[in-house]
């Protein structure tokens, strides 16, 4: 970093001994990354440098990146590009790069060739291996300024990096790894939609990366600044002066030093700047005016031309801002705004017609040949600033083209739709003769695909079609239309994407071979299964595999497998099924097709959820997500239905804990259209009993998604309510919930399998009411309710024997169906011991809250038949799962159940005592002296609500009743002595 200071760091030690902390951790080989934060002129880049200068002085290699405001600009990857060419032009360090040649596409020094997104994770990880190896060189620094300005494949960068890559610690036995990141971000320019929030909040949860405040300075150490920064004595009046209107805002109380005398009655801080300013000479603020139009910093060389002085006035100038501070010249022949407040008061202050002539210049600059392919993207701002229109069209072209090659779609997408703004104000013989609106247009909806915007691609490609003449080459007609099929099925528009594909197949024959009719047949098969076509599905699958392979399109055969393991009686839950997945996953990675990719590793999760093997499915899972996540596609379409598997993976094998942390964790970083990633977390709060928070978030769900189709985003609000009205004993209403959750949810689709599921939650409220009917003597309440069971026990047998794909549901939906014909039974005649063994045993396969609350339904139905033994032994595992989940309306049930059957003696003592925890222990003793939750909360430093908790597991785990009674039995089985129990309660 080249600045300099003349002045000692004043109120910034702690913060200066957080960083150099880091810095030594990060030597020793602990890496780690620290996010500074402050309002404009607090002193980010004062602290920065001084931590960077304590790293030089240890033998750090410090690398420095800028992220630079331009408006509507987008240049992708800025400031490691900035880093990337510094350690290039390091000679100790450059011979590191031909490891990792990916690099080179940042660097300028590699061919342009089109990227796939796998190749944008190459760079990815190119870059992560590269700083690897330069750390292990010596220790390194990366800094990075003004995070608030970065573009937004720089972001994606940085996630990878943090998150996956360079913070990392290496595998065992391998060397240390001895890297620290420092970037900073204005928090005062962080708005409510900011896109840099959802990464800072994903960041500060990395157990590497901190976070540190640069808050205002204090009075007196404002005080002292200004008295340090003095040539001379500065009076007591002026310091009050300076203190009271700085604010604790380090730059600003420089900036009123340096405006004396004669600084009463400015406004704000861009009128103290210009004041400055005008006291230097009128060519110095020429060349500071010029400078503002280029941005943040400068090259000299394009500096010089634009300023267009002999080169001893260019030089004078030069000397006369760099003197004053306003300036920073750098070691690569450029010029910096000393703070970009500064420049931005310059630029405020420019006439409208100065403004605009300054644009063209550089316009006109970054045009002449030699300059580097990411100028482009300056280019298109300066001649849209300067309204030309016909070369910002151009810019905008050659800048989305960059932005493809190093890998960064929203900055494509932004280049382009800059692109189609200006094509109708441009003349036509302006306009570039190599393309059309219809070619830039699906450009534009691939690049929104890739970054994770489906509705924008589906919008944009509608846009092209409506640009299609009927005159329009058929092959071009035909692409826009499978290209709006395939976006269509990602938002679950599934009749309209058919048509759309089934014209696509009209307009082009099978033969002669071509790419695009295998691409358009592959696009058709996924729609007609979606709307339940499965003959000409396959017949069509099976037509452009055959042509997919005599062209060697091996993506495409890929797609097509995934497409005809669906279609076949060897489907993904079987070994067959997964051994074909597997081939397609590999063809789809070789050709680098990730969106392919994905698929087939969702369809592997999801095939071995649905056989019942959780340990593969949490392989494939943890494979797909890492692949999304390396390539800054997490919030593509299938990496989405993958987070949310795994989020139902762990609720469903009891991890709550880790379901909800995830749940809010994604909370803040998935778009609107991600949402229903979070609801399983929404099941945990259901079954440990905030059935309030459970039905609203469901309820806000359910309500919302009509608007925007969201098909699973109903299928999980669906299970909430219908389980919600079940646990609140609400018959009627969870009939009806039911009813209109099918409703919602075939709209788009056939039946769901989930409906086998929310069939048995609706039976037990059925169940519940009939038991109540028959106990009153209510015969036409139980003729009605058991009726009811009846139609949705056949509704649940329909949909388990024909499930989505054709074929009978796996593990999971067996086990649903066989509670749904327990709960079936209830209804009708009563509890049945057979019924409920077969439901215990289907729920075997690893759902323990589910196989739980089976249980206890068995032993209900075994006390029943006076087998209080069995009873009591089901309960008694029951329980034990319910108190470990925390599942507290289950818990409740079954001691009540315990407590109403008197199963308690049946659970010895030996047991109890064992099924204390050490915490359990210690609050129990505190319960025999009389201490109330609060009291325990106070002795034991946790929250009388965590006391509470501890409470009723004991209650639970003794078979007591009351706090009492689980005091008396304790002091009759020994667990705590007689002093103990002779409290004050």
């Amino acid at each position: 970093m080249a600045q300099t200071f003349g002045t000692p760091l004043i109120g910034r030690t702690d913060e200066l001994a957080r960083l150099t902390g880091v810095l030594e951790r990060s030597a020793a080989g602990d890496p780690r990354a620290v996010l500074l934060a402050g309002d404009a002129g607090v002193g980010k880049t004062r602290v920065l440098t001084e931590a960077a200068a304590h790293a030089a002085a240890t033998g750090t290699t410090i690398l420095t990146g800028h992220c630079v405001d331009l408006g509507d600009v987008g240049l992708p990857y800025l400031p490691f590009t900035e880093i990337l060419g510094a350690a290039a032009a390091d000679e100790r360090l450059a011979p590191a790069f031909a490891a990792h040649p990916a690099v080179a596409r940042l660097t300028g020094s590699a061919p342009g060739t089109a990227p796939d997104p796998g190749s944008r994770l190459q760079l990815f990880e190119g870059i992560a291996g590269l700083l690897a190896d330069l750390a292990d060189l010596a220790p390194l620094l990366l800094v990075l300024e003004d995070l608030h300005w970065a573009d937004q494949s720089s972001r994606d960068l940085l996630r990878f990096l943090l998150s996956r890559g360079v913070l990392q610690r290496p595998a065992p036995g391998g060397p240390p790894r001895r890297l620290a990141v420092f970037a900073s971000y204005r928090t005062d320019d962080l708005h409510r939609r900011h896109p840099l929030r959802p990464l800072l909040a994903e960041l500060i949860r990395l157990p590497a990366v901190d976070r540190l405040d640069l808050r205002p300075l204090a009075d007196a150490d404002v005080a002292r600044l200004v008295r340090a920064l003095g040539t001379g004595p500065v009076d007591d009046s002026t310091v009050r002066r300076i203190v009271d209107r700085a604010e604790g805002n380090a730059f600003y109380a420089e900036e009123l030093l340096a405006a004396l005398p004669g600084d009463e009655g400015l406004g704000g801080l861009g009128d103290v700047l210009l004041i400055r300013i005008e006291q230097l000479t009128e060519t110095t603020q020429q060349v500071l005016r010029t400078a503002a139009v280029a941005g943040r910093r400068v090259g000299h060389e394009l500096l010089r031309d634009a300023v267009r002085l002999p080169l001893e006035e260019l030089e004078s100038a030069l000397r006369e801002a760099v003197g004053h501070q306003l300036l920073l010249p750098g070691d690569d022949g450029t010029y910096t705004f000393r703070h970009a407040l500064t420049r931005e008061a310059v630029y405020a202050d420019l006439l409208p017609g100065e403004r605009v002539r300054l644009h063209g210049l550089f316009a006109e600059l970054l045009g002449r040949p030699g300059h580097p392919p990411e100028s482009a993207a300056e280019r298109a701002h300066h001649s849209r600033e300067s309204h030309d229109l016909a070369d910002a069209l151009t810019a905008s072209l050659e800048a989305a083209e960059h932005a493809q090659r190093v890998g960064a779609p929203a900055e494509e997408l932004r280049h382009l739709e800059s692109a189609l703004d200006l094509w109708a104000a441009v003349d036509a013989p302006a306009r570039p003769a190599d393309t059309d609106p219809v070619a830039l247009t699906l450009r534009a909806s691939a690049a929104a695909a890739h970054a994770g915007d489906p509705h924008r691609a589906v919008q944009l490609t509608r846009f092209a079609l409506a640009q299609v003449g009927p005159d329009a080459d058929s092959e071009l007609a035909a692409r826009v239309r499978y290209t709006l099929a395939g976006n269509l099925i990602r938002i679950d528009h599934l009749e309209a994407a058919f048509t759309y594909s089934s014209e696509a197949l009209a307009l082009i024959p099978a033969e002669p071979p071509s790419r695009t009719w295998v691409w358009a047949a592959a696009t058709h098969v996924l729609a007609a299964r979606n709307v339940g076509r499965d003959e000409d599905a396959e017949r069509v699958a099976r037509q452009a595999l055959d042509i997919a392979e005599r062209l060697q399109l091996h993506d495409a055969r890929a797609d097509l497998i995934v497409s005809l393991v669906g279609l076949s009686p060897h489907n993904r839950r079987t070994a067959q099924g997964l051994e074909r997945l597997t081939q397609a996953r590999d063809l789809a990675r070789a050709a680098g097709n990730l969106p392919v990719e994905m698929r087939a590793l969702y369809n592997l999760a999801v095939g071995c959820y649905e056989s019942g093997d959780m340990d593969a499915c949490l392989t494939w899972l943890g494979d797909g997500l890492d692949r999304a996540r390396r390539a800054g596609l997490l919030s593509s379409p299938y990496a989405l239905e993958l987070r949310y598997l795994q989020s139902l993976l762990l609720y469903t094998l009891g991890r709550w804990d880790e379901c909800a942390r995830a749940a809010g964790a994604d909370a803040e970083l998935l778009p609107t259209a991600g949402g229903f990633t979070t609801a399983p977390a929404l099941y945990v709060a259901l079954a440990r009993g905030d059935l309030d928070a459970a039905v609203a978030g469901a309820r806000t769900l359910f309500d919302g998604t009509f608007g925007n189709s969201d098909w699973m985003t109903t299928l999980v609000a669906s299970i909430v309510l219908t389980d919600a009205a079940a646990l609140r004993g609400a018959a009627e209403e969870c009939v009806q919930q039911l009813r209109t959750s099918i409703e919602a949810l075939v709209e788009s689709t056939g039946m769901p399998d989930v409906v086998v599921r929310l069939a048995a939650l609706a039976l037990s409220a059925v169940a519940d009411a009939a038991e109540t009917a028959r106990m009153s003597a209510d015969a036409e309440g139980a003729e009605h309710w058991a009726r009811t069971a009846g139609e949705l026990v056949e509704l649940a047998r329909t949909t388990a024997a024909r499930g989505e794909d054709g074929t009978p549901q796996g593990p999971e939906g067996q086990a649903w169906l066989a509670r749904a014909e327990a709960e079936h039974v209830r209804a009708t005649t009563g509890p049945d011991t057979a019924a409920w063994e077969r439901a215990v045993t289907a729920f075997g396969y690893g759902d323990p809250y589910e196989l739980a609350r089976c249980r206890r339904r068995l032993a209900e139905a075994l006390l029943t038949a006076d087998r209080r033994e069995e009873a009591a032994e089901q309960a008694r595992a029951a329980l034990d799962t319910a108190v470990r989940l925390g599942a507290v309306p289950l818990r409740e049930d079954l001691e009540a159940l315990v407590r109403r059957g008197r199963l308690a003696p049946a659970l010895a003592a030996g047991d109890r005592i064992a099924a204390l925890t050490a915490r359990e222990s210690d609050v129990l003793r505190l319960l025999g002296r009389g201490r109330t939750n609060r009291q325990i909360g106070e002795e034991l430093f946790i929250s009388g609500k965590t006391a509470s908790v501890h409470v009723s597991n004991i209650l639970a785990k003794l078979g007591a009743a009351s706090r009492t009674e689980a005091v008396g039995i304790a002091y009759r089985e020994g667990l705590i002595e007689r002093a103990e129990a002779g409290g004050n309660g």
